[in-house]
């Protein structure tokens, strides 16, 4: 599916764009508000991710232009600003979403992927793994191990979803840290093994499988 990704901060906006490219998307960037109305009338974007706080023109006039020009496209708010006034004036002027920074990249996915099943009129799908013991609800965001629902956080969650999503695969550290704490995060790495400590004393040691020198990863 093709993705329009607006946003002027490029510490935030390339590993952004690299994730959603590996999560099958192709994206094209646009830096500033005219940029990227410029590119929305050159493609057929089904879905604008869209920061607020862009140079040239605020992301709440783009999509208000956006609107205007009769653009049917599901716009997601990304911005640092999260009062609920925001909140209402980007849904308002025809948001469909809203997330705020910084944000987890599971969540920035998975709130496309919903975005995505209601302009299709899908059900939300359900991600299985470690064998079909462990099973995700990636639009309620719950978890259930051996038949029995856990009760897990965010992060916990986020963290699972990542590797779910792509079994088999491992995840360094650092590939974790930029997709669920997000690219700005300013913590130790290490962070990363005290959360699978979290999620394997609440599903099993075998729930999450980890190597030195490779990471983590999750059976299919």
């Amino acid at each position: 599916m093709r993705l329009l990704l607006v946003e002027d901060d490029a510490r935030i906006a390339q590993p952004t764009a690299s994730a959603l490219r590996e999560a099958g998307y192709a994206v094209t960037w646009a830096q500033t508000g005219p940029e990227g109305l410029e590119q929305a009338a050159l493609g057929d974007f089904p879905l604008v991710v869209l920061d607020v706080m862009l140079p040239g023109m605020d992301g709440f006039a783009v999509a208000r232009e956006l609107r205007a020009q009769g653009s049917a496209a599901a716009i997601l708010f990304l911005t640092a600003r999260g009062e609920l006034t925001d909140r209402v004036e980007g849904l308002d002027l025809g948001g469909d979403a809203y997330l705020v920074k910084p944000f987890a990249m599971p969540e920035l996915l998975a709130t496309l992927r919903a975005l995505s099943r209601r302009e299709r009129g899908q059900g939300a799908p359900r991600v299985a793994f470690a064998g079909g013991r462990g099973l995700l609800d990636t639009v309620a965001r719950t978890v259930v191990w051996d038949g029995q629902e856990v009760a897990v956080t965010g992060r916990e969650y986020a963290l699972l979803e990542t590797l779910a999503l792509a079994p088999e695969r491992w995840f360094t550290r650092e590939d974790l840290i930029d997709r669920v704490w997000g690219p700005a995060f300013e913590g130790e790495a290490r962070i990363v093994d005290v959360y699978v400590r979290y999620v394997r004393r609440k599903l099993a040691p075998e729930a999450i499988s980890s190597e030195r020198g490779r990471g983590y990863r999750v059976e299919r």
